[in-house]
């Protein structure tokens, strides 16, 4: 059995290892070997990696390596390995969103996101697996294949998605830093099924040029740590903004919704996200009842909106000839967007803009909301085989997310503290638009009062 390379961020996080290197306790080659060692240990299993770009990697650490020594330091992302999900377009890489069809010409050229990357510093190992299309919330895809969940090896568990291989990525320690996206929840439910920290951004605050949109009005570049205080120092570095600062649980106000995203909690998920509520009470954070409008409008919205503008993205013509070809569940939710009029998503458009308008006001006085970020831990992949079951547990995945993308503001999930076997649930912060270093201050109040979520045992997964 190969033996398991230490993960460089298991100590300290992204800014223990920022001090090492500087130290000169660690260099990026260093870091970048022990991450392609855990790849080349765990991915036969797991599954989380599209293409590992192993050459350039090791390339880009050891020049990272000798700007550092001349006396260049790029900021606190210098020297991390990263990876980046494959609907973005990455240099020297092949792109493939998850599916057999050609997407080049669709995602263009190397866009800022990945850009800034660089500027940072971050040495980019490969891409992770994501739903084809970005078109799916559980993770399952059958074109390049479906990463296994890290927190069980013995029943294969749904990892969450579309952003699937970069929850499991982080999870794993597979990389320092996961770039994904959300949708309706693609960043945060992989975060919340894996244990980590997701951030799904304002739409605006990451640049999604050089990607394979979904929905361009609703897609958001996100990030994905092992923590909040990781998330908070990267999100800072790549908007060169200053770092986000815990804010005062005494000054903070959180609305808690009275209907719809509490309703039907698996119990395991109800029991860990009322516990956290209670500890953040006990610390001094006030939670405040809040009615919220348009919840239930995401039920007719995504299922029409996602479609039609997957359809405008590739073509009538690409997708008709390309379809025998897709992931059978994506291409039946795709194909609903060929008999999408323009009239009814312009309806829709309508609807959303004077929600987003209503949610504002509601929420004027608050820092945010909370809820559970799913419904459910990580259900097995087997139960997908029961379409009654099946459906049941996509909505259950989005419909505590979607909200969020449907008022155009910021928000996270943090892991939660679990009991020994049980496992990862996420508790969801949202913010409001434009809020984005906002919801971080308010993520890293609430993980110093409630801790983080570990780490999975890996064992079952070397060799």
């Amino acid at each position: 059995m190969p033996v398991l390379d230490a993960d460089p961020l298991a100590e300290g996080g992204i800014a223990g290892f920022a001090r090492a290197f500087r130290a000169g306790t660690i260099t990026s080659e260093q870091a970048t070997r022990a991450y392609l060692a855990r790849i080349a240990a765990l991915d036969g299993r797991l599954g989380a990696l599209q293409h590992v770009a192993a050459e350039s990697a090791l390339a880009t650490a050891r020049a990272i390596d000798a700007l550092h020594r001349a006396g260049t330091d790029l900021g606190p992302l210098m020297g991390l390995p990263v990876s980046v999900k494959d609907l973005f377009a990455v240099d020297g890489m092949p792109i493939t969103a998850g599916s057999h069809m050609a997407v080049d010409d669709i995602a263009g050229p190397e866009g800022p996101l990945v850009r800034s990357l660089r500027r940072a510093g971050c040495v980019i190992l490969g891409k992770t697996r994501t739903v084809e299309f970005a078109l799916g919330i559980t993770g399952v895809s059958t074109p390049r294949g479906t990463p296994v969940n890290p927190w069980d090896a013995a029943t294969r568990r749904l990892p969450g998605g579309s952003s699937s291989g970069a929850g499991v990525a982080v999870a794993a320690g597979l990389c320092g830093l996961a770039i994904g996206s959300d949708t309706g929840g693609s960043v945060r439910a992989p975060a919340a099924f894996c244990g980590v920290f997701g951030l799904k951004t304002t739409p605006g605050v990451f640049a999604t040029e050089g990607a394979v949109p979904l929905a361009p009005h609703l897609d958001t570049p996100g990030l994905l740590t092992r923590t909040a205080a990781d998330a908070a120092i990267a999100f800072a570095a790549l908007t060169g903004t200053p770092a986000p600062q815990p804010r005062p649980a005494a000054r903070l106000r959180l609305g808690v919704p009275d209907d719809y995203v509490f309703d039907d909690l698996d119990p395991a998920v109800a029991a860990a996200v009322t516990a956290a509520l209670e500890a953040a009470t006990a610390a001094g954070i006030g939670l405040v009842p809040v009615s919220l409008p348009g919840l239930r409008e995401r039920e007719e919205y995504f299922p029409a909106v996602l479609p039609a503008c997957l359809i405008a993205t590739l073509g009538r013509e690409r997708f008709l000839a390309g379809r025998d070809r897709m992931d059978p569940i994506v291409a039946r939710r795709a194909a609903h967007g060929l008999d999408v009029s323009a009239a009814a998503v312009m309806a829709l458009e309508a609807r959303r803009t004077r929600t987003r308008r209503q949610a504002a006001t509601a929420l004027a006085g608050l820092d945010g909301w909370v809820s559970p970020t799913t419904t459910v831990p990580a259900p097995p992949v087997a139960a997908l085989d029961d379409p009654d079951r099946a459906l049941a547990l996509a909505l259950g995945m989005t419909r505590n997310t979607q909200p969020a993308n449907y008022y155009g503001v910021p928000a996270v999930t943090l892991p939660l503290p679990r009991p020994a076997g049980a496992l990862p649930v996420g508790v969801q912060v949202v913010g409001h638009e434009h809020g984005d270093a906002d919801v971080l201050a308010i993520a890293l109040a609430l993980e110093a009062i409630l801790g983080t979520g570990g780490s999975p045992d890996l064992s079952g997964f070397v060799g």
